[in-house]
């Protein structure tokens, strides 16, 4: 018996009050797991630690990496993910009801935002309040009454999911703008048909690989040339941005081109990607990049990373951008609160999934509460994501809570708060032997002209690898896991 389970169906680690998707109990195993807990335990730790070389070597070679900015450095470090090996598994029935909260979800948003830049009933019927519109950074004027190609403003999105010690899942975010980490499920997932072939593929778990065809037809169906076979490309900041692997890898697999801005130009109010033999134009344009930077003319004149002229090609109706410039006004962590509204305003339904409680400091009342109980709250600014500006009160020293008591009373629109959820943990393989970590579950959302959001089954768990900690984003250390739907 190796040194990972001393007993068949015994927890390796205490589960304290947290609610644990392998261990049921101390004493046994979820009925879902049971075959991937054998195999793990019928390995000896030399065995397990063998794997897992192979698999960072596997990394280096194929370059999957991801790039950490420290604040307190001058220097960026690029390094290969952490993957862990022990995949997390969602039965089927749980899956179908993720699956129709999030595609519920999306439905709504998408609808918000068309409403927003064009007749803004929702605003007008005091659903969602007028300064939340005008004062968010987000909100682009310029999108105003503009036709987005099939009417899809969110062609690309992941949704931020927990699960609470009560067993529920509750939404946590919202990226709607530029979501990363489509790479890292799709290679997961190959990484792991190679190290344990005779675990995956005697597994009954769903598919991911057709969804990179879906993620082609999805974009193919914006194209407003209505060509055969319309020219797509990816914009990327550029090799230095942490998520270039991911920007290279989507353009190879889905064989479109991968372009810089300085690769493009404009011309008649049309798109073209300079290449050897002349000029060849672009119909949809997948961005990765924010709003700001991807036209000068248009949005901050001081960037060098987007195309001069693309907004008026836009405008014209000769290019689709996805997602659609302006898309981050519902994604904002502020508008959040807002979406169970949504909701039950456009779709005349019940929200599936539930919002973590979230308080507004804009509001007198709620912003003093968070202040009376700092150190029991997680605190975000609304408009940052990956894990930056946010204060975890457990963790943080006095100065720290004191320093952020400050910044929320100079401009407590800024910032909004929700409680210290109990995340769920899942065991990772740590020096040959299983230990606890805090997970969290970004599932990607693909849609097209047609508006039927596909939800890629599965998504990619994101583990928070420091033992304790609740931050599972990449950029601040995290790591990931395969994520295997029963079928």
């Amino acid at each position: 018996m190796s040194k990972l389970d001393p007993l068949p169906g015994l927890s390796p680690y205490p589960l304290q009050h947290f609610y644990d998707e392998m261990y049921a109990d101390e004493r046994s195993i979820r009925p879902h797991y049971r075959h991937v807990n054998r195999m793990f335990s019928g390995m000896s730790p030399e065995e397990l630690q063998g794997k897992q070389k192979l698999l960072q070597r596997r990394m280096m070679e194929e370059g999957i990496t991801f790039t950490l900015y420290n604040p307190a450095q001058d220097h960026a470090m690029e390094r290969t993910i952490p993957f862990d090996m022990v995949p997390r598994i969602i039965p089927k029935g749980e899956w179908e009801r993720l699956e129709a909260g999030i595609v519920q979800r999306i439905t709504a948003l998408n609808l918000f935002i068309h409403d927003i830049y064009h007749e803004q009933y929702i605003v007008k019927d005091g659903i969602v309040p007028r300064r939340m519109i005008i004062s968010n950074c987000y909100f682009r004027p310029e999108m105003a009454g503009l036709r987005v190609p099939g009417g899809a403003y969110v062609t690309t999105s992941g949704i931020d999911l927990i699960r609470h010690h009560d067993g529920e899942y509750y939404v946590l975010e919202d990226n709607l703008r530029t979501p990363s980490g489509f790479s890292y499920l799709f290679k997961g997932r190959s990484l792991m048909n190679q190290l344990f072939p005779e675990l995956s593929f005697a597994s009954s778990i769903r598919d991911v690989d057709h969804s990179l065809n879906r993620f082609l037809s999805v974009l193919r169906s914006l194209s407003p040339s209505r060509t055969k076979d319309p020219v797509i490309a990816l914009l990327t900041p550029g090799e230095y941005n942490s998520a270039y692997y991911e920007h290279a890898f989507l353009a190879q697999q889905m064989g479109i081109h991968l372009v810089e801005g300085r690769d493009l130009v404009a011309q008649d109010h049309k798109i073209y990607l300079k290449e050897m033999n002349g000029l060849r134009r672009v119909d949809v344009l997948y961005r990765r990049l924010d709003d700001d930077y991807i036209d000068p003319l248009a949005f901050q004149p001081s960037s060098l990373l987007g195309v001069a002229g693309l907004m008026n090609a836009y405008r014209a109706g000769n290019i689709a951008i996805a997602n659609a410039p302006g898309t981050g006004v519902a994604d904002d962590k502020a508008m959040y609160v807002y979406v169970p509204d949504m909701i039950r305003y456009y779709l005349n339904e019940e929200p599936i999934l539930g919002n973590v409680p979230t308080y507004l400091l804009s509001r007198p009342q709620e912003r003093q509460y968070v202040l009376d109980n700092l150190a029991e709250m997680v605190v975000k600014e609304t408009s940052l994501s990956g894990g930056y500006g946010m204060l975890i009160g457990s963790e943080a020293s006095k100065e720290e809570l004191v320093d952020f008591r400050l910044k929320i009373l100079a401009d407590p629109a800024r910032y909004i708060a929700q409680p210290i959820m109990s995340l769920s943990r899942a065991p990772v393989l740590s020096g040959g032997t299983m230990a606890p970590r805090h997970i969290d579950l970004r599932a990607f959302v693909l849609m097209g002209a047609d508006r039927k959001p596909h939800v890629i089954p599965g998504g990619l768990t994101r583990v928070a690898m420091k033992e304790g900690s609740l931050v599972v984003n990449s950029s601040q250390g995290g790591g990931v896991k395969d994520t295997w739907v029963m079928a």
